[in-house]
């Protein structure tokens, strides 16, 4: 019989458990605003507006400083390494401005994908070199819980055995990093929307990958109430000729976590994948109005979808920065009334927030 030795102290539980209940309380989420250089280029390249440090500093500023009440239905904010360390234009740190609205600072500390040779160009994570290091590093900057995407895709060989047990690895070497450095692991095995697979295939699919995450976080003795998941929602792929109801993706994606996820985890923070700003609302609202017993907080973890609208109402121009974070403030309220299953969809259609957000293989 093999022991566990003590990995964390009763103290650091404690303060594990606080920041993620912290950035999951009732009626909040998370605000995903880790994209890489490059991604964040291709956002703004939509809107014409050039790839600068100082356009991408703007940008962020803009979402910071919107109105307070954001703090009502954001608790936490994913940072990219550079955001971490700019400031506003009267030289306030950003993730001081982020504090000082009661929000939860995040750092994205995975170092993108790597293909898994062998496989049908399946991929890992890397980032686990220097990782304990730059976690330390982060906590002292301000950070208090961290982010790592793991990527996996459903087609007639995939996901194949060993991508599904190597990303859960993964995973779980890295939450356990975390934890011993005072951040709460957000652990998110996404699985992409591409293909025209049917949601029941998602769903059996999304059980064996979550399955394995857990299996994996136990094996490490990685501390669950110090952790969030962020897994995609059950959904038809994108290709898919039969479009399932919010109320179908609801059943499917609860049934499946029901399953797989330990009541321990206090919080499930829902990535958008590719969904349109309403689409993404509309189904974690029904989410949480499933009838099934949920014993976690059922939130979101948007980038995209809490940021395209806002995007296109600001369009680089200093003169349309009120609109722009008006149309910020109003999609996350939104959101964090869908966390409770109390978002009420109004008469009018708003073409920006229906626009679907899909990008093939998406990497971050």
């Amino acid at each position: 019989m093999t022991h566990q030795f003590t990995a964390l102290t009763p103290e650091q539980k404690q303060e594990l458990s606080s920041i993620a209940q912290r950035v999951v309380a009732t009626g909040k989420g998370i605000l995903a605003a880790d994209e890489s250089t490059g991604t964040m280029g291709k956002r703004l390249e939509k809107i014409h507006v050039e790839n600068t440090e100082e356009n991408r500093r703007y940008f962020r500023q803009l979402l910071f400083t919107a109105d307070s009440t954001i703090s009502q239905c954001i608790g936490g904010v994913i940072f990219f390494h550079e955001t971490l360390y700019q400031k506003t234009d009267a030289g306030v740190p950003f993730p001081n401005l982020v504090k000082d609205k009661g929000i939860v600072v995040g750092i994205k500390v995975d170092k993108g994908t790597a293909v898994l040779t062998g496989t049908d160009a399946e991929t890992t994570t890397q980032g686990l070199d220097g990782l304990g290091e730059r976690c330390a590093q982060y906590k002292k900057d301000g950070a208090d819980f961290a982010k790592w995407r793991c990527v996996l895709k459903i087609s007639d060989s995939c996901p194949s055995s060993l991508a599904i047990a190597e990303n859960a690895n993964v995973l779980a070497r890295y939450a356990s990093i975390c934890q011993q450095n005072g951040l709460v692991p957000i652990v998110e095995p996404e699985i992409l929307p591409d293909g025209d697979h049917s949601l029941l295939r998602c769903q059996y699919v999304t059980e064996k990958v979550l399955a394995a995450v857990y299996k994996a976080l136990n094996d490490h003795h990685v501390y669950l109430e110090g952790t969030l998941l962020k897994p995609n929602m059950v959904t038809a792929g994108q290709a898919c000729p039969k479009k399932p109801s919010p109320a179908e993706i609801a059943m499917a994606t609860v049934t499946a976590l029901r399953r797989t996820v330990p009541a321990a985890v206090p919080g499930i923070c829902f990535l958008s994948g590719g969904q349109s700003e309403e689409d993404a609302s509309l189904n974690l609202n029904a989410i949480n109005q499933c009838p099934l017993p949920k014993p976690w907080k059922l939130t979101f973890s948007y980038g995209r979808a809490l940021q395209a609208s806002t995007l296109s109402a600001w369009a680089g121009k200093p003169g349309n920065l009120q609109a722009a974070q008006a149309a910020f403030t109003e999609r996350a309220k939104i959101n964090g009334l869908a966390s409770t299953g109390s978002y009420v969809q109004s008469g009018q259609k708003d073409k920006a927030a229906s626009q679907s957000l899909f990008t093939a293989s998406y990497v971050y």
